[in-house]
């Protein structure tokens, strides 16, 4: 049976990248205070690479796991790209099936991605929910039932 794999050259290349990239975005994520508001917009860009919105906003558990899932759906898919292009008789699989993996997974490629930026704004809207939640409404009631500041 023949698995692809990237070579180790170009493993390295791609790992030194991604670790430069996450660096470089954690480094420009912290410049604001950690209880300060989260812009939506800045997070939106942020998200433009994969999981970085998420460490934008300071979900670090949750940007590893969208770094490791889209980066598996994107080996997967080489995978099954490689298996359909050089398909012999030998693998276990027909190469139809080989091509309908490689589509699924390019859909699946899309659709982390899609999610990620979505929940990175979403988060950065919500950021402030809990601080807004807790404060006083800091008015009172008068005696017509009114409220004023």
């Amino acid at each position: 049976m023949k698995l692809s794999v990237l070579r180790p050259d170009k493993y390295i290349i791609f790992l030194k990248i991604g670790v430069y990239i996450l660096l470089l975005n954690i480094a420009v994520a912290n410049d604001d205070k950690t209880n300060q508001q989260k812009d939506p917009k800045k997070a939106f860009y942020f998200s433009l690479i994969p999981g970085m919105g998420q460490a934008y906003n300071g979900k670090w558990l949750k940007s590893a796991m969208i770094i490791a899932i889209e980066a598996s759906a994107i080996s997967a898919w080489s995978n099954n790209l490689e298996s359909y292009n050089n398909y012999d008789s030998s693998l276990p699989l027909n190469r139809n099936r080989y091509l309908e993996k490689r589509n699924k997974y390019a859909w699946w490629i899309g659709i982390i991605y899609v999610y990620s930026m979505i929940d990175a704004v979403v988060d950065a809207h919500l950021n402030s929910f809990d601080t807004l939640m807790n404060s006083s409404l800091d008015k009172e009631n008068n005696e017509g039932g009114v409220y004023e500041k």
